[in-house]
């Protein structure tokens, strides 16, 4: 862009309630200009301002895929102002989308080598966009095997579910879905967090990378058992929110230490955060 604080005008071509408490949903967009649409370059990891005209603006993840042509996609869970009215917002509507911004998942450096994707709650959204793009047909072979770890708290909250069931049907990708309880005698998910999970289920960190991305508590208890199994510092990539505003440094409300997150990261290795007060 060149003004990083004008957005790019996009129509709701088709809005999906992702959640069994309708307060996550999703929204495909469409730019109103196609050059528009040919200048927003994005990788699986960056995110981008949405704005309200009137209301403010909020990051929010990109989910959808470099390889998805013709379109963004973007999970939103109602929390605030600008969420609420997102969520009230019908198809035709228009609004403004701001980026893309921040870094990526450094997916040329982890070419040949095994992924681990590590995920919980609506923060399933950047790893949504890098199994896209890894699935791709001109990019699968280019990574080693790929093992994703999806937890939510019941089957009502898990995102994208008839994704979910495809890519569970595929030889390609191996999936761990799992919720932390449910009533349904005959789940067909794994019960229990996250972190247990990935113990169970992810035993070697040979040629292997890989990516957190959910809530805090979840990537607290979850590094440590990555490194139990071997992964090295460099080896673990984690995607971070915190206190994110204008998107470009300019605000100051997301540093950790000398780095902002919105402009640094949101996408840093956990070798990168060691150096770093604890603040994330």
């Amino acid at each position: 862009m060149d003004n990083p604080y004008l957005p790019y005008p996009v129509r709701i071509e088709q809005t999906t309630i992702e959640t069994e408490d309708r307060n996550i949903k999703t929204f495909k967009v469409r730019f109103l200009d196609p050059e528009d649409e040919k200048t927003f370059e994005y990788r699986p990891g960056q995110f981008a301002e949405l704005s309200v005209a009137g209301k403010g603006e909020c990051p929010i993840g990109i989910a959808s895929s470099p390889t998805e042509s013709g379109f963004l996609i973007f999970t939103v869970n109602k929390a605030g102002v600008v969420t609420t009215h997102l969520h009230n917002m019908e198809e035709g509507d228009i609004l403004g989308v701001r980026g893309p911004l921040g870094n990526c998942y450094p997916l040329d450096k982890m070419e040949g080598k095994n992924v681990v994707l590590i995920g919980g709650g609506f923060a399933f959204t950047t790893l949504r966009s890098t199994i896209l793009f890894m699935l791709a047909p001109g990019n699968r072979k280019r990574f080693g095997e790929i093992s994703v770890v999806y937890g939510a708290r019941n089957e009502g909250m898990l995102l994208y579910k008839d994704e979910l069931e495809a890519w569970k049907r595929r030889n390609d990708i191996e999936m761990h879905i799992t919720v932390d309880c449910s009533d349904d005698p005959f789940c067909k998910y794994h019960i229990g967090f996250v972190p247990t999970i990935t113990e169970q289920e992810i035993t070697s960190a040979e040629n292997s990378v890989a990516i957190i991305c959910g809530p805090p508590i979840m990537i607290k208890f979850t590094q440590p058992v990555l490194e139990k199994v071997g992964f090295a510092p460099e080896a673990i990539i984690m995607s971070l929110e915190n206190r994110m505003k204008c998107g470009i440094g300019m605000c100051g409300r997301c540093n950790v230490g000398m780095e902002y997150v919105c402009k640094d990261g949101p996408v840093f290795t956990l070798a990168k955060l060691n150096t770093l007060p604890k603040e994330y």
